[in-house]
Formats: structure tokens, sequence, C-alpha cells
């Protein structure tokens, strides 16, 4: 299974292209996998016979496992993974160091499996007992330790809240009629990710109101002479990203043992797609067209929704966008997309009454937007004056044409 972006910890293969017996030859598709982000086929990287497939269609399989062996008709079949190799037909594991080592520290051996469920679910190993020989602990072991009744907690020592397991929750509805829906790949890892965001991200919140009424006679303008629509979104990505390089502070992510400050303003955007979401990035948006943006923003969306994105595609960038406007939200803010340090909520554009500068009441049309920063990074005079860039460039929309 070959690794397809950093984040990226498993896929499952939803066609084999080739049977068992067959002949294989360098660069032939094998297989297709379909990732949380994406889907793509997998060509062989040698010549022989397909011996034996190991991942059937429709299962799922960490990166760097072995789905397949391809022999030559010779005794020796080697396999270029970093973790896995065979010698015969003996296949061989190394320690996977994404999830520790095959043993804890008492020696007691514990399955990959197992390691990478205690991982992500936050299971303490030490504290398991295995059910294998020796005291091995196998993924059930874990599973077990998982829907478990918590212990009682005591006053004189803080511990860590757990979620209810799957079994505690499936008996609170015992008498309700449900359908359960197994979690895929995509809505796991939307799932770890947002955790991982609200547990270790100091969320911040700043808003404010945009005035669009330039902003729109300008597209109106501008739509008429183009052959493409420009929509607010794509006037958004660039104000945003000329805000960020006007505060050079918080065009930057937190890096652990240091802040990591960019030179372009590589923007984010959520797409929504069937069973979750996906973020491209629009690469140094601030020295784009409006008209550029809108193209490459058209096609990485399609190309989103068809799960046909390549890994450089969605990674990285300093901040994102999220617009909920179009489906009449007012106002909402967004969860930080790590390693980013910030992501902007656009609502919805609305006519509201405000008072001029003789006192007389007129309507213009506004949309509220809301800054989440990562307050390692963005501290709040940043963020509000990231905000405030992006408020001044909309309203004073004439530069965004540049």
């Amino acid at each position: 299974m070959p690794q397809l972006g950093e984040t990226v910890t498993e896929g499952k293969i939803t066609v084999w292209f080739k049977s068992v017996g067959d002949a294989v030859q360098p660069g032939e598709n094998l297989f297709e996998i379909e990732t949380d982000k994406t889907s793509m086929e997998v060509p062989a990287t040698t010549a022989g016979t397909l011996a034996e497939i190991r991942v059937r269609q429709g299962e799922v399989a960490p990166v760097s496992a072995v789905v397949a062996v391809i022999a030559d008709g010779g005794i020796s079949i080697s396999v270029a993974r970093p973790s896995v190799r065979l010698e015969g037909f003996r296949e061989v594991r190394t320690p996977d160091r994404r999830y520790g080592p095959a043993k804890l520290s008492n020696g007691v051996t514990v399955s990959p499996l197992a390691r990478r469920m205690a991982v992500e679910a936050g299971v303490d190993l030490t504290r398991l007992k295995g059910s294998g020989p020796h005291g091995r602990i196998h993924a059930h072991d874990v599973k077990a330790a998982m829907t478990a009744a918590p212990a009682p907690v005591t006053m004189s020592a803080p511990a860590a809240i757990q979620a209810p397991g799957s079994d505690a929750v499936r008996s609170l509805y015992k008498e309700v009629p449900f359908e359960e829906i197994p979690l895929d790949a995509m809505r796991r890892t939307i799932a770890r990710r947002l955790m991982e965001a609200k547990q270790t991200i100091p969320h911040f919140y700043v808003s404010t109101d945009v005035a669009l009424d330039r902003l729109l006679a300008l597209r109106e303008g501008a739509n008429l002479a183009l052959a493409a629509k420009l929509s607010i979104n794509d006037f958004a990505i660039k104000a945003f990203a000329l805000a960020l390089k006007s505060v050079p502070s918080a065009n930057a992510v937190w890096a652990g043992d240091s802040i990591l400050r960019f030179k372009h303003a590589d923007i984010g955007v959520a797409v929504a797609i069937e069973g979750g979401l996906l973020t491209p990035v629009i690469r140094k948006a601030e020295s784009k067209s409006l008209a550029a943006i809108s193209a490459e923003m058209k096609d990485l969306a399609t190309r989103a929704r068809e799960r046909r994105l390549q890994p450089q595609e969605y990674q990285g960038g300093a901040a994102s966008i999220s617009n909920l406007g179009m489906h009449g939200v007012r106002e909402f803010a967004a969860i930080i997309n790590p390693p980013q340090s910030s992501i902007l909520a656009i609502g919805a554009a609305q006519r509201c009454p405000t008072e001029g500068s003789n006192g007389a009441i007129h309507f213009v049309t506004q949309m509220t937007v809301t800054l989440s920063c990562d307050h390692r990074v963005v501290d709040g005079v940043l963020g509000a004056q990231v905000l405030a860039a992006f408020k001044g460039a909309m309203e004073e929309p004439a530069p965004l044409f540049a």
C-alpha cells in the first residue's frame, strides 16, 4: 500500500485490475485505491506473475502493508517497502515507527493492528492484559478496553475525559429503530483531525461585517466582460491572501519547536463532497488574477468531488476559507485545519439597515465573517489586523483586479 500524503495512514482497495495468475508488466495498473482524500490507480513496478492477493476488493490496509505478491518464478521475492520485506514466501515485518515498538518495555508483544488502534483511540497499552500467547496484545484486547466502563474517578487525581464506547452508545438506543452506517476512511480521518484540532490548538475568534455594495457593482461589470463568472468566494480568496501578506506574522504555522513563516499566501478552500470535505489549496493566491483564481478553483473543486486530487493539491497552506453563505448561514466559526493557523468563515450576504454619516438610515449589502486563529501563532492583535485588512480589501475592491 503506497504512501499518499503525510497524513494518510491507510487506503481501501476498490478495484483489482489483475487476477491471481495474470502476467504483470511494469507500468500496468494493478489496483485502484481510495483514501480519505483521493482515489488513484497503482501500477506495478516489476514484471512477473500475480501470485497472491492478500487484501481483497473493498478491504482496507495500512500504508506499507503487503497487499499482493508478484512472483518471478524464483525462490526469493522482494517488496520495496520501508517496513516490510519478503524472504522466500515468509513475510517478515519490522516495527512500524509511527505506532511505537513491537514490544512494550516489560517484554509483552503487540500486534501491529492493536498498536495502531491503541494510538488512534488513546488506549494505554501498558495497562492491558493480552489474551494471546505470553500475554500478546491483539486488536480485540484494545477494542475491549475501548468499550469497557471507565474506572471510578477520584478527586485526588485528574483523569482524561473518555467518550463512551460504541457498545455503550448503542445500548442507549436499543429500543429505538436506527440504521448503523459504517465509518469509511474519510469520516474516520475527519473525526480524528477535528478532535486533534480542538484538543491541541488554542482557538480564539474575531468577527466583523463586510459591506459588499462596491464589490458587487464591480463584479457585475467584470462578469459582463469575462467569459468566466467571478464568485464572491474568488474575491475572498484573493482578499484573504493579500491580508495575510500585509500581516506577515500571521502567514505562518506552528511547528512544535518553531514557527514557519511563509513568503507566499497559499489559501485552502473547503469543498463539500459526498461523505465529508476536502480543502484544495490555491498556491501564491496573492499574485494571481481573479480570473485565474476562479478557473483554478473550479477545476480543483470538480476534481475534489471526483476524489481525483493529488496530495500536493490539498496539503500545506497557512490558512483556509470556509463559505456557508450559499446555504443561507448568516454566521459561524470554523475549526482550524491542522497544521494551519487560521480559517476564515464566510456567511451569507444580506441587506441590512445602517445609519449614514448624516444620520439617515439606508440599506447596504453585507456579510459577517469570523476568523478562527491559533493563539500560539496569531495573537489577538494580529488576528484583528488580518480581519481589518480583509475587510478593507473587500470594501475597496479595485486593487483586487490587479
